[in-house]
Parts: C-alpha cells; sequence; structure tokens
C-alpha cells in the first residue's frame, strides 16, 4: 500500500454542539488506495467525522482536507470526487432498480452511450441483473444496499465513504459487501467506512478505533495486534463465573477478563504462563479484544485524571 499520497487528511478536527464535543482534536492521514475503518460504538463520533469530510458541517475547530481540498471551504469541489452512501437506505423506493440507477447517473452528469455501459456494469458487478425492473421499496435489505453501494460508484469517485453501510442487514450481505470492497480499492478508490462490527475491521488495510469524538489507537490489524504486549487464553468452563473465580484463585496476574459469549476471555502479559488453570486455549487476539482493551484503557485514564 503507497502511503506517499494523502487523499485525506485531517488536523486537529473538533466540533462540538454546545458544550459537547462530538470529535475532539482528531488527526488522520489515509492514503490513496487503502480501506480505512473508523471503529466505535454509537456516539463515538463517527457519523460527525465523516459529515466534516463530506464537506456537510463545518468543524468547531482544525481543518480538513479531502484530494487538496479543504472540506470547510471548497465543499462543492469535495462532494464532486466522492461517493457516499449512508446506514439508511436513501433511494427511492418508487423506482425501480434501473430507474434509480439511471437518475442518479444523470445527476453525475452521465450521459449517452457512456450512461448506458456504466449501468450495466453496476448491474453486473452488484449482481442486479434479476431486479432490474423491481421497485428499490420492495427489495431485500441486502439488495437494497448493493443499489444504493453501485448509485454511489456511478462516476466513479476517487473517495468512497460508507457510513455503517452494513447495520440493517444478515451476516451473509455484510460478507458478500465486505467482499466488493477490495476489487474496488484495487483500482486505486480510496474507502472510508464507519462501522460498530468488530469483525468487519479485518477486512481493513487501517483502522482507527475512536471513543467520545478522541483517537484511542489506529494502525493496520496486524501493527494493532503486534503493538499490544498481551496475549489472549478463553478459558471454557460450565459458567462464565465459575472461570472468573477459578482465575483469581489462581493468583495469576492478569491484565482484563471479561465475558464473552459463554466464554471468559483473558488478556495476560505476553511473558507470563499459565500452569495453575485448567480448561483455557490459547487464541489469537481479535479486534474485540483489541478494541476492549483500548477502551478500557482510556475508561481508566479518564477517571484518574
Amino acid at each position: 500500500m503507497n502511503k506517499s499520497e494523502i487523499v485525506i487528511e485531517a488536523k486537529n478536527l473538533t466540533c462540538k454542539f454546545g458544550n459537547i464535543t462530538a470529535v475532539d482534536n482528531l488527526n488522520l492521514q489515509i492514503p490513496r488506495g487503502a480501506i480505512y475503518g473508523f471503529i466505535g460504538s454509537n456516539g463515538s463520533g463517527k457519523s460527525t467525522t465523516i459529515r466534516m469530510l463530506c464537506g456537510l458541517l463545518r468543524p468547531t475547530k482544525g481543518k480538513a482536507t479531502v484530494l487538496g481540498y479543504d472540506t470547510a471551504l471548497d465543499t462543492e469541489k469535495v462532494k464532486q470526487h466522492i461517493g457516499y452512501m449512508s446506514q439508511k437506505f436513501s433511494l427511492y423506493h418508487d423506482l425501480t432498480s434501473m430507474e434509480n440507477l439511471s437518475f442518479y447517473a444523470g445527476l453525475y452528469g452521465l450521459t449517452g452511450s457512456g450512461k448506458t455501459q456504466r449501468i450495466d456494469e453496476i448491474i453486473e458487478l452488484m449482481q442486479l441483473s434479476e431486479k432490474r425492473t423491481s421497485l428499490a421499496g420492495d427489495l431485500s435489505g441486502g439488495t437494497k444496499q448493493r443499489l444504493a453501494l453501485g448509485c454511489a460508484i456511478l462516476h466513479k469517485p476517487e473517495i468512497l465513504i460508507l457510513d455503517e453501510p452494513t447495520s440493517a442487514v444478515d451476516p451473509t450481505s455484510r460478507r458478500m459487501f465486505w467482499n466488493l470492497l477490495p476489487s474496488l480499492a484495487q483500482t486505486k478508490t480510496t474507502i472510508l467506512v464507519t462501522t460498530h462490527f468488530m469483525d468487519e475491521a479485518e477486512h481493513c488495510d487501517l483502522i482507527g478505533f475512536l471513543k467520545n469524538g478522541q483517537m484511542l489507537a489506529e494502525g493496520s490489524p496486524k501493527e494493532l495486534k503486534d503493538d499490544l504486549p498481551l496475549k489472549l487464553i478463553i478459558m471454557e468452563y460450565t459458567t462464565p463465573m465459575a472461570a472468573l473465580e477459578d482465575l483469581k484463585v489462581s493468583g495469576i496476574n492478569y491484565l482484563d477478563a471479561y465475558v464473552f459469549g459463554q466464554k471468559l476471555h483473558v488478556l495476560l502479559p505476553k511473558n507470563i504462563s499459565t500452569p495453575s488453570l485448567n480448561n483455557y486455549r490459547p487464541s489469537e487476539l481479535t479486534m474485540e479484544d483489541i478494541f476492549v482493551y483500548y477502551d478500557k484503557q482510556k475508561t481508566r485514564k479518564d477517571i484518574n485524571q
């Protein structure tokens, strides 16, 4: 991945609504062709950041540039170079798939044979051939999602911004959606996507964990895992509480422990052994484990200030 050409940059980007700080001195650099994921819970500042980067919201302070254009001053130029897809289906329910694509192609200035060819390409890419004449309002959640993505990339934008695009679809549709993104990135399209699904972060080249509008940690999935001086074990007992009790009795100096389904995830220093525990197995750190770690570190820091 080429990091020499930064196409999205934010410096001390801040947005306040009255006494509430939604985004707090955010710094960001995203290179061309990268898939960058903003990961965080609802209210973490992801969507507010997206709105500022799209030129839809002026920052309270700081600055953001997209392809060199100031998002607060050159909003129209920014909009010409991005494709945007929100978590809420925003196309026309009473138009067919083809009619929606044709309408948006016209908005983007596509005409004649070029317009027809591009629509045909999108229909094939998004697997919409059998839904050409179906009303958008009658489509399933996953098909609506693919149609919305198709409309967002009709004009071959250099930057594609996706705001929680998979929040309302089933796991199969989520997987299909994420299988499409690498092919777009290969054409040097830069993709910025927000999500609260931690497993989706594994598909990103770079990840930024957000909480309360602040960047908790940033890097590639591998970098984030390698940078933590931790290892993960999973304890499987009759109940997670039984596992936690055994962990406490063992006297092992663990850094954190939390329930994950019916299992107990335990974060340990990398150099510690676990001979006094039963019914455990080592496991690879997941993005969820990493986010929980940084989230709790930030909470402890705030409490101690």
